[in-house]
């Protein structure tokens, strides 16, 4: 069989022309439903007639034209997978720069860092990419470009599959399959035979005239255009996620809860389309956090149990119930997920003041600085605290806490292992006015030690009074300032992700059925098939058959042959030396692209 020229109809695979035989007609037309090119830039307008009238008709033909070559462009596969790959590539500073929307205080920090990048990076909207004008453009592109590209090919489907398989060529030796044989049934009879066995083949078959004619792979443009729908409920499905979507972090300690409103988060962020009563309702209690960790080996201090046990209920009366939230496994309430994000741990302490009257009892969650859980932050007694001589002041502790100490003289305060298994609370303190009520914000785990209102504890030799506690141990202020306990009742905190992203179930079925169409469009092949039979000069009945695809493939030949062999058992071949000879089981079907002689 020689190989044959092609031509393109579209963006897509090319369809085998036959040599000498470029037009086939409706036989080779419509194995896409991709529009092809008619015209080219410039040539939209024509001849220009003379005079005003001549010039106004050109120039509105030329515009048209150029309107629907950009339409043209726009709506093609090639400009919507380019334009798929500038949102991928887009999206890559999204990733790699902080954005304001996900972290506001990693992008001071940029700012403060990078003083010549960072006006560059405000101009170009790096620090908001997903918001950017540049982002969006593209966005709205790609979801123009597939609409435009979806809805006409879409009808045209339809159009084909409500057809019939286009007629005979003429001269089906020209095609890139093509086998043939004489046999001495009856011309009928081999049509009514070729369409049974084509129709079991799943073939969409029809007698015409002298020919049989079938066509099958239409499921290819079905799974093509069933990928493209797919990116659009996508698209929509991420829209609707980022326009909509709530955000939001929560430390709480053991015994403590939280419920789902805008003032109990510590941080909060949400979509242009948010609204507050878009949350969902629900609220549930931190009973108990279980962490276990690896002892030995390379890998020692890595969590292997990392549990927050907890109650929940939703709604105002709904029914409590059990949960557990690990990393992997977060806990579900209609489109809210609540994730396990960070642990650390809440030494309880208790400060007295000079006449042994506790005021405040209260377990503070310290932060980690390490992976051993090595934490600090600030102990703050805002209210209920006079000195010794009877003034109201505010105490603030600078804290630092390992659950696991080296031990003295070993020349370290950092944690050894994550667990608790030698807790130590160091701990230097100060009084005064910590600077809560100036009305500027300040970090709950940190003190403000350039205040002048703030003075550091100091004792009779001016030395500052610094103490590293065991539990159970007290440290003295002096002057009768009072005392702070570390009590033995250490508890855990847990940090929970509280996200509410609409669309995700969408977002998740698109992707599913974008994958099942590309792996249909990808690997179903197009392909017609024609059965000729017709009686010769001599009365023998010469069969035809031949096949086309819109790829030159291996298959499409090993299938014709396949149908061929099924044809040929119910009219075998007959030899010419003996025409009158019945043939016998062992009569060979000649190869594709051979002709009797």
């Amino acid at each position: 069989m020689s190989k044959t020229p092609t031509s393109t109809t579209d963006d897509e695979t090319p369809v085998v022309v036959p040599p000498g035989d470029e037009d086939l007609g409706a036989a080779g037309s419509q194995l896409s439903t991709a529009p092809t090119e008619t015209a080219v830039p410039g040539s939209f307008g024509g001849n220009r007639a003379p005079g005003l009238a001549g010039r106004l008709a050109w120039t509105w033909r030329e515009t048209v034209g150029w309107a629907r070559w950009f339409w043209r462009q726009l709506t093609s596969m090639r400009v919507a997978l380019m334009l798929l790959f500038l949102l991928s590539l887009g999206a890559v500073p999204g990733s790699l720069i902080p954005q304001s929307g996900t972290d506001a205080l990693k992008v001071e920090a940029f700012r403060q860092a990078h003083t010549t990048l960072a006006p560059v990076y405000d101009k170009l909207g790096l620090f908001h990419v997903y918001s950017s004008v540049w982002f969006s453009a593209i966005y709205i592109l790609l979801f123009i470009s597939l609409i435009g590209c979806i809805v006409p090919r879409t009808w045209q489907f339809v159009g084909q599959l409500r057809g019939r398989p286009p007629g005979s060529p003429k001269r089906l030796d020209r095609l890139p399959a093509y086998t043939t044989w004489r046999t001495a049934a009856a011309p009928e009879e081999v049509r009514e035979t070729a369409l049974r066995i084509l129709k079991q083949r799943r073939f969409r078959a029809l007698a015409e005239g002298d020919a049989v004619a079938a066509e099958k792979g239409y499921l290819r443009e079905a799974g093509n255009l069933v990928f493209h729908i797919a990116l659009i409920v996508m698209l929509i499905a991420f829209a609707c996620g980022q326009l909509f979507k709530t955000e939001g972090n929560k430390l709480i300690v053991e015994g403590d809860g939280f419920a789902n409103t805008l003032t109990q988060y510590d941080d909060f962020k949400s979509g242009n389309l948010f609204n507050d009563d878009d949350l969902v309702p629900f609220s549930f209690n931190l009973k108990k956090f279980t962490g276990t960790y690896e002892r030995t080996g390379p890998q020692k201090g890595t969590p292997r149990v990392y549990r927050a046990d907890i109650t929940y209920s939703v709604g105002a009366h709904g029914k409590e119930q059990k949960a557990s939230v690990s990393p992997n496994h977060p806990l579900s309430v209609d489109d809210a997920r609540v994730y396990l994000v960070s642990h650390g741990y809440a030494p309880t302490v208790t400060v007295r003041n000079g006449k042994g009257e506790v005021v405040y009892h209260q377990a503070v969650p310290l932060l980690p600085v390490d992976a051993n859980v090595t934490s600090q932050g600030a102990i703050k007694v805002l209210d209920g605290y006079k000195n010794a001589q009877g003034k109201s002041e505010q105490l603030g502790f600078s804290a630092f806490f390992v659950p696991t100490f080296a031990g003295a003289g070993k020349g370290t305060m950092f944690s050894q292992f994550p667990a608790l298994d030698f807790p130590v609370l160091a701990l230097t303190g100060y009084h005064g006015d910590l600077g809560v009520d100036a009305g500027v914000p300040q970090n709950v785990y940190q003190l403000d030690t350039k205040n002048p209102n703030l003075k550091q504890f100091k004792d009779a030799n001016g030395k500052i009074v610094a103490a590293r506690l065991l539990p159970g141990e007290t440290m003295t202020l002096p002057n009768g300032a009072g005392s702070i306990t570390f009590d033995k009742d250490i508890k855990e905190w847990a940090g929970f992700q509280i996200v509410q992203q609409p669309g995700t179930g969408w977002a998740l079925a698109g992707a599913l059925t974008a994958i099942a169409g590309l792996a249909g469009s990808l690997f179903i092949q197009r392909r017609r098939v024609w059965v000729r039979a017709v009686r010769g000069a001599d009365g023998v009945t010469v069969v035809e058959m031949a096949g086309l695809g819109r790829s030159e493939s291996a298959k499409l030949p090993e299938e014709l042959g396949d149908l061929a062999a099924l044809v040929h058992d119910k009219a075998p071949a007959q030899t010419a030396a003996d025409p009158d000879r019945e043939p016998d089981a062992g009569t060979p079907v000649p190869a594709e692209g051979a002709e009797e002689k």
